[in-house]
């Protein structure tokens, strides 16, 4: 099993997941042509994914959707919800005929051999979700686009192997910065993104002495830089109340214009 991440920012996300025998993106909210060339590193092309998960239907999560879909008719999963505002829309042009498929939060979604289970997610869009991937006893999960977390996402995210997690914003540089007041309400707010702190304090829930990798994911080109990220979460980790500091783990940041390093599980 392995997990990569393609791109991840608040300009555009697009994350892989595969096997030896299936492959999928969870998101495509760069070009066609970016996403092609990021499979490319990984040895694959458009024609070698065998399904597309939605997380939500705003634009840098699906930007490079239609040319996808155009170009090699993978079919694309998603909640009802996000399908009907990806069609209201109108912003990827002609999607091929059947291409939607429809699943619901908690359902097991088998694709080949990669079973994804969709949990729902607290943000400002239709019926947005996270993904937990399972393989051969090895788990990943994606959980980005969140305004908070409680138990029941704690539960999703237990025993991973391998996780992207949001560390979208420093909150003092949102206050502070130049952002109208209303954006700074929804970004802050509990249908929003989460800081840096609250990704810290969210992952030492999760961590676990089998916990391979962190990816630290979706940080905000404005709010945010990978080093003031990487060590808020750390600290977090370091001085919470878990048997853990954060030099136990390979914690890395997700770039937003080229790929991370491969998972391998």
């Amino acid at each position: 099993m392995r997990l990569c991440s393609i791109a991840s920012g608040s300009s555009g996300n697009c994350i892989y997941v595969g096997s030896d025998t299936t492959n999928i993106l969870i998101d495509t909210g760069i070009s066609g042509k970016k996403v092609e060339f990021g499979l490319n590193s990984l040895d694959l092309t458009v024609k070698d994914l065998n399904g597309i998960f939605v997380t939500h239907e705003h634009s840098d999560h699906i930007k490079g959707l239609g040319v996808i879909a155009r170009k090699c008719g993978v079919p694309i999963y998603a909640t009802s919800g996000t399908i009907a505002a990806i069609k209201e829309s109108n912003s990827l042009g002609k999607m091929p005929e059947g291409i939607f498929r429809e699943i619901q939060e908690d359902e097991v979604c088998q694709v080949g051999d990669l079973a994804v289970h969709p949990f729902h997610i607290s943000h400002d869009a239709a019926q947005p979700v996270g993904y937990r991937v399972d393989n051969g006893g090895h788990s990943v999960g994606v959980a980005t686009d969140m305004g908070v977390y409680d138990d029941y996402i704690v539960s999703q995210l237990k025993g991973l192997d391998a996780l992207l997690l949001e560390a979208n914003h420093d909150v003092n540089m949102l206050q502070v910065g130049g952002y109208p007041y209303y954006l700074k309400r929804r970004i802050l707010g509990e249908r929003g993104h989460l800081s840096n702190e609250t990704a810290g304090q969210l992952l030492c829930q999760l961590l676990h002495d089998n916990m391979k990798a962190v990816f630290l994911g979706h940080l905000s080109k404005e709010n945010n830089y990978e080093a003031l990220a990487y060590e808020t979460v750390c600290a977090e980790v370091t001085m919470g109340d878990n048997p853990y500091k954060a030099g136990d783990f390979k914690i890395s940041v997700a770039h937003r214009d080229r790929s991370s390093d491969v998972v391998e599980l």
